[in-house]
């Protein structure tokens, strides 16, 4: 390859971590880069792992519904809680944490983030997820470093809940058949040799990235030094999960407990898509999970004959309401029946709750007026069930931070940082 083309290439990695391509270098408008590969070697773990998971809605809960007035062990039992009345001892429900953004169901994609899209560019690490901030410390440990959950319909095209620190969002598994097959299906042989050529490829364009790092290191100013670093960065992500595709391909899934689900809707489906996550725990197939409850989630389905966007603009209409609540009460039932699930599954000298810490929540506030401030948060599991309702300031010198309980939750999880988002600190 003559040295002209050198410099004008510009390398592309799909499939492994969404698409990688050079940024822009004013001081030699090059278009190649090298990094080192520093793949850490971890092999399963299995009992009494720590996991985590996250469960979303876009529309948010009924406030005065959903969250107590009586801080402490002491709650009442809201109207939406009710489902919940099992799980009680194993949840800790917070009021007055959010991120302290606006922009309506464009601020619900920072969910899990606290940071805008559109802003994130200049971040290190983006508007990256807790789940996937996550997953860059521990996925290597499993067959999937994650899973997303959710649906690729619904309000904005589906599932925006889980994004990588370079900004790319991370596309949904979107049925119960297609989640069973990820976790229960092997491969052709091949299928698998094909997978092999497909590693062998991107291993091959690593190399030649890192063979002309160095002279190119060595001619780009300080600035553009630092966007090499955070490209670097990228690389070492999608060397991490090459690797543990290529350690993964020749070990066997775990024996599929039914016969492959057929997908109904995103209402019908929920109990199944919960088992599954699950059976995704149990078997070690991976520790990091989400899902989101998109705007696929029909009201019809329920016997309801309205929208679910339109009904969350509700105005205090009381039968809207009324609807939005037989919505939610099914959601925080089936999410109940998890929570219960995990408990009954023996993981170690503990159950399976106890090995994972679950948000649940959302994005959006007051669903009438789609505000993102006084999120509807609660924990469970992982040292985080204890019966509790904790109330903070929801403005001035004492606010919280949503972000100061994430890296709380990362930190468990054996992230060694001190930071994520717009933390602060940590939650005390």
């Amino acid at each position: 390859m003559s040295k002209s083309n050198k410099l004008s290439r510009r390398f592309v990695l799909r499939s492994v971590a969404g698409s990688l391509a050079l940024p822009g270098l004013p001081s030699l408008m090059s278009k190649s880069l090298g990094s080192e590969s520093a793949v850490r070697q971890t092999g399963g773990a299995g009992a009494e792992s720590r996991r985590f998971v996250a469960v979303g809605n876009l529309l948010g809960f009924q406030q005065k519904q959903f969250f107590p007035e009586t801080t402490g062990s002491e709650f009442e039992e809201t109207t939406l809680l009710k489902p919940l009345a099992e799980n009680r001892d194993q949840i800790t429900i917070y009021r007055g944490l959010d991120h302290g953004l606006r922009g309506g169901h464009f601020a619900v994609h920072t969910f899990l983030s606290g940071v805008l899209h559109h802003e994130s560019k200049n971040r290190r690490d983006g508007n990256v997820t807790l789940d996937q901030f996550i997953a860059d410390e521990i996925g290597t440990q499993t067959r999937f470093p994650s899973l997303t959950v959710g649906s690729e319909g619904g309000i904005h095209g589906g599932c925006q809940m889980s994004w990588t620190k370079s900004g790319v969002r991370v596309p949904p598994i979107t049925g119960p058949a297609e989640l069973f097959n990820r976790l229960f299906v092997t491969e052709s042989k091949e299928r698998r040799a094909q997978q092999v050529k497909e590693n062998s490829l991107q291993a091959s364009i690593l190399d030649s990235i890192r063979e002309e790092a160095g002279s190119l290191s060595k001619r780009v100013n300080q600035e553009d030094k630092n966007k090499l670093d955070e490209y670097f960065s990228s690389i070492r992500d999608v060397e991490k999960r090459l690797e543990g595709r290529r350690r993964w391909s020749d070990q066997p899934k775990p024996k599929a407990p039914f016969e492959q689900p057929a997908d109904s809707n995103t209402v019908d489906d929920l109990p199944m898509l919960y088992e599954l996550i699950a059976l995704a725990l149990q078997t070690d197939s991976t520790r990091v999970a989400t899902l989101e409850i998109g705007g696929s989630f029909l009201p019809q389905n329920l016997g309801i004959d309205k929208s679910y966007h339109s009904l969350s603009h509700h105005g205090n209409d009381e039968d809207a309401i009324a609807d939005l609540i037989t919505l939610e009460t099914y959601q925080l039932e089936q999410f109940g029946k998890f929570l219960t699930r995990l408990a009954g599954i023996q993981d170690g000298q503990q159950n399976l709750l106890d090995s994972t810490t679950v948000l649940f929540g959302s994005g959006m506030g007051n669903g009438s007026s789609h505000t993102n401030s006084d999120l509807p948060i609660l924990l469970a599991g992982g040292g985080y069930g204890n019966g509790q309702f904790k109330k903070v300031a929801s403005d001035g010198v004492g606010k919280v931070p949503l972000c100061n309980l994430f890296i709380d939750i990362a930190q468990r999880m054996g992230v060694e940082k001190d930071s994520f988002g717009t933390s602060t600190g940590t939650f005390s």
